[in-house]
């Protein structure tokens, strides 16, 4: 993930320059650095802190989430900006204890979720605004989300840098206390898979929202937002073997847009996206779905950290919010554990 969805990406950019990478594995880094031109390579972390510190706007640091309480605090406290992958953490407790680290630093941290970024969705974004500014499409009604697994590689993978090298023994950050065995698995395979689905929820409502009921078998998860609108995540309600078929539907009184996305690794490909409208009083429904930019959302989330850089306005999710994708991932693991029971 670390070369197919952000360095080939950032390496490519006009205006940014990719000037180190640390690997553990000291064949790859050194290949994957001729690959994309990078002057300096490092096997750890925090040799290339300490060396490239001063000469450093931003760290994109991807790595598994499960063991970002023990490689984050280091980069955190630089307070650049930060970019890593979803979700923030492997468990409630260390995304908060990473939260008030970031805060202390003074950091700007932006966690990957990328469909945010995808020219659709942020074409659909700035339509549920406008609408919701003029009221002509009276008020929001519903957000669906329908997410059946398929191919999300979709050749993404291709052209690659291998190695041979084994993958080094790194110890996972430790299981909640209050979690047994089986419910923090359940967890991590949730939040690992679902959690792009509870945060674009979450930006499409433009506001937060709580779990109100889950499916004991796997296949719902229904909430309200905190002003009352109804939101649902379909998960896993059929599988694709090649197809990718996510698509997200933002219900208004007068009309409605409807969002389809392609497999998260596909390049030169942004989603689908038609917005419907009927505002009666005489005027006539239309139906039209914009002409969107050759761009990934892979390739735009990695333009749109350059605009945070920068301190300019982007779609990405901070850190704050990242951290409420996980109490979401709670509440889903408490309410499906009860519903079980029942």
């Amino acid at each position: 993930m670390g070369q197919a969805a952000h360095l080939r990406n950032y390496a490519a950019l006009d205006g940014c320059r990719v000037v180190a990478l640390a690997e553990l594995r000291p064949g790859l880094g050194a290949a994957v650095g001729r690959r994309y031109g990078v002057p300096r390579v490092y096997t750890h972390l925090g040799e290339l802190l300490a060396q490239e510190r001063e000469s450093l706007d931003a760290l994109v640091c991807i790595g598994p989430f499960t063991h970002h309480g023990s490689i984050l605090p280091q980069v955190l406290a630089t307070g650049l900006p930060v970019m890593t992958e979803k979700p923030m953490a492997g468990s409630l407790t260390v995304g908060r204890q990473l939260l008030d680290q970031n805060r202390a630093a003074g950091g700007r941290w932006y966690v990957g979720y990328h469909k945010r970024s995808d020219p659709a969705v942020m074409w659909a974004r700035r339509q549920i605004e406008a609408w919701k500014a003029s009221g002509e499409m009276g008020a929001m009604r519903y957000v669906r989300i329908t997410m059946p697994p398929g191919d999300w590689i979709a050749g993404g993978f291709s052209g690659l840098v291998h190695s041979d090298e084994p993958y080094p023994v790194m110890q996972p950050d430790a299981a909640p206390a209050a979690m047994s065995a089986e419910e923090f698995q359940r967890f991590t395979d949730f939040v690992n898979y679902y959690i792009h689905q509870v945060n674009l929820l979450r930006h499409l409502l433009g506001e937060g929202y709580r779990v109100s009921w889950v499916d004991p078998g796997g296949t719902l998860l229904a909430g309200r937002s905190v002003s009352g609108v109804t939101g649902v995540i379909e998960m896993e309600c059929y599988r694709n073997s090649v197809a990718w078929q996510e698509q997200a539907l933002v219900c208004f009184e007068k009309g409605w847009i409807r969002i389809e996305l392609p497999a998260p690794l596909t390049i030169n490909r942004p989603g689908r996206v038609w917005a419907y409208s009927d505002p009666v009083g005489g005027k006539e429904p239309r139906c039209v779905e914009p002409q969107l930019p050759w761009i990934d959302a892979m390739r735009q989330q990695a333009m749109n950290f350059l605009r945070a850089v920068r301190q300019e306005s982007t779609p990405l999710a901070t850190a704050d919010e990242a951290l409420e994708d996980l109490e979401i991932a709670r509440q889903w693991l408490d309410l499906g554990s009860a519903g079980e029971r029942e």
